[in-house]
Order: C-alpha cells, then structure tokens, then sequence
C-alpha cells in the first residue's frame, strides 16, 4: 500500500474521530473510547489506511507536554510543595503496592524476572490524561480532591522519570546510578533557572508587548518547548520539563489566558495521543495474551482503589473522598505505554510482555473512564447531576 501522506493521515483521523465522536456521544459513550477504537480500525492491524503511525506516535506526545504545561500553569508554587508532602507517603507506599502486583502477575504468566518487573513498573502509575480531563475544573482549582490527586500524579512523574531512566541505562546490562544521581540533581538547577528566566526576561516581555496576542503565544509555545528540551538534555523528561516551564509562570497575571490559548492545541495532540495508542496496538497478538491481560487489568481496577481507599483513610480523609480518588486513578498510564516501548527497543523485555502492558492500559483505560464518567463528577458525565465543567 502507497505511504499515506501527512494531509491524508489527519484527514482520516480526525474525520474519522468526529465520526465516532458523535455516535460515542449519541450512545453516551466516554470520546476516549472513540479515539482508541478509531487507532484500531484506520492502523496496520485492521484498514491499514494510515501507515505512517509511528510519526503520529511522536506528535503526539506533545499532547502530553502541553498538559503538564497548563497542569504547571494552573498551580500555585507553595501549594505545589503543600500538596507533595501530603501526597509522598500515599505515592511512595501504593507504588511498592503496585510494583509488587505487577512483578506477581508477570511470574504467574510466565515472564522472565526483568519482564516482570518491567510490568510492575508499568503498573504503578495512573493516568495523568484520565485523572486531570475527567476533573472538573473547579475541583482541580479550588478543591482538597483536585490538590490530593495532582500532588499523587506529580509524585508518581518523578518515579516514572527514575523508572526511565533505569531502562535507558539497562541496554548496558547496569543501572547507571551515576547518571542517575546527575539527573535528579539538575532538577533543582533547572527550576532555578527557569525561575530566573521568567523573573528577568519572560515577564518583562510579556509586560511590554501584552497587546500583540500572537506573540504572547509564540512566547509561551516557545518557553513550554524550550524547557521541556532542556530538561531532555539533562537527563530528566520533556514532561517534567514542561511542568517546571508553567510553574514557574503560574504567579503571573498573563498565566490563565496564556492556558486558554494553548488548550485547543493540547486537544489536538491528545486525539493523536489516543488515536497512536489504537493504532500501535497488534490483533494478531490478541490470542497470547488476551487471557493475562484480561486478569491483569481486573486486578488493576479492583487493586488500585482498593490500596488507595485505605492508604488516604488512614490519613484521615473522607471515606468518599478517598474512593473518589481511587477510582479516578484507577488505571494504569500514558506512563506505562512509554515504559513498554522502551524497554522493547532496549530488548530488555519481548513482544508478549509489551502487548500485556498495552492491553492492559487499554482496557484499564476504557473501563475506569465508565466507571468515572457513569458514576462521578466530570465534564462529559452522561447524567445531567454529574456534569461538571
């Protein structure tokens, strides 16, 4: 089949995704579902109309970028730090939970050891996409919940980046524990001097030529994008990166408009996001690993609000606070896809292990959106009582 050209492949996919968009909201069907179905049905496993999947693949990452970009723009520095230390105990405890299970899964299935704990890695995380696009805003903004969640999701980014980094160096067959300890100590440094450069530099331009909208985005897109590369450079992540990028604007007046430009674009690349999650994904692997994928992501759904009803309990939360949040986070991540195609291209786990790892997110990521948008406030609730903006 001729190369799909780049026009062709976004013709496709969001003629497509609109499409299915409207019968998922007629059948009052989470959209999310319809982006992943649509991959599947348009990428190389079904139709194999759009063959140019890895490049959509990496586009859409941005998608990601820009969500910790806004995410950083929307929070407040001192409630940054508040909100981390009420979170690190619940983060640092219900991870060791979850690698656990994974590592357990992959045995009973069985994976090698590193396979294992490559799925156990995969299975610590939540959703950041999920979590953040089925809040309100107002919960996000103002709310005990929106604060508990985000300082959950920000401490299990930093685990995340440490679990990268391990697969990076496992090609050598050892942790690089040097490199590892450079990285998280450029951390600080690069707040610093993002903290600096908008102080002396962003701020000011911003003050002078507020009038010209366009280069007020310009400047963001570019300030979002710079960081995030540098981070990159440093060791860290382009996620991480584009965090401290909007945290270190948040205090600023121009913070809010400049997150009202930058969120249709986010959309954008977050539909490209989910289309590249269907997409990559291979039938033909379905019969190996449909039985572990089916128990593993049961585990997942019944597991995670479980262990996270009982950790925030004991902190003293809300009996349904605290269930509100486990089942918000009640599935595997965006984290989890990374993890399985590095350690693939690392050769540090086979092509059954990275199937179980993308099935498993799918299905983790279908379910808990009904669970949430059928039974909590959210902005695409079906129930008129449920919907929250």
């Amino acid at each position: 089949m001729a190369e799909t050209s780049l026009f062709q492949s976004f013709f496709l996919i969001f003629s497509g995704a609109a499409l299915l968009a409207t019968l998922a909201l007629y059948g009052r069907q989470p959209l999310l579902v319809a982006y992943i179905a649509l991959g599947v049905l348009l990428g190389p496993s079904v139709l194999g109309v759009v063959n140019n999947v890895q490049l959509l693949a990496d586009m859409s990452t941005i998608g990601i970028i820009f969500l910790l970009f806004l995410l950083g723009l929307d929070m407040q520095p001192q409630a940054l730090l508040s909100v981390i230390r009420k979170a690190t105990f619940v983060g640092i405890v219900s991870c060791a939970v979850f690698l656990g299970l994974g590592y357990g899964l992959g045995q009973l299935f069985g994976f090698t050891t590193v396979e294992s704990w490559v799925i156990g890695m995969a299975m610590m995380f939540s959703s950041t996409i999920i979590g953040i696009k089925l809040l309100p805003t107002t919960v996000l903004h103002h709310k005990h919940l929106g604060e508990l969640m985000v300082g959950l999701l920000l401490f299990q980014d930093f685990v995340a980046i440490a679990c990268l980094m391990i697969l990076l160096s496992g090609s050598t067959g050892q942790v690089d524990f040097a490199q590892l300890g450079i990285s998280f100590a450029a951390l600080p440094l690069l707040v610093l001097v993002a903290w600096v450069i908008v102080k002396y530099v962003l701020l000011p331009l911003f003050t002078r030529f507020d009038r010209f909208h366009e280069y007020i985005f310009l400047l963001a897109l570019g300030w979002c994008m710079g960081v995030a590369e540098l981070a990159e450079i440093l060791g860290l992540s382009r996620e991480i990166g584009a965090f401290i990028a909007g945290i270190t604007m948040a205090t600023s007046r121009i913070s809010q408009y400049i997150a009202l430009s930058l969120k249709p674009l986010r959309d954008f690349f977050l539909i490209l996001f989910f289309f590249s999650i269907g997409a990559q994904f291979k039938l033909a692997m379905v019969p190996e690993i449909a039985v572990p994928a089916l128990i593993t992501a049961a585990a997942v759904l019944a597991v995670k609000p479980l262990v996270f009803r009982l950790l925030l309990g004991n902190q003293s939360e809300q009996k349904v606070l605290a269930w509100d949040i486990g089942f918000r986070l009640g599935q595997i991540s965006e984290f989890s896809l990374l993890i399985a195609f590095l350690a693939t291209s690392q050769q540090l786990i086979g092509s059954g292990a990275s199937h179980l790892i993308q099935a498993t997110a799918i299905l983790t990521f279908l379910v808990s959106s009904y669970i949430v948008v059928m039974n909590f406030p959210n902005p695409i609730a079906i129930k008129d009582e449920l919907r929250r903006d």
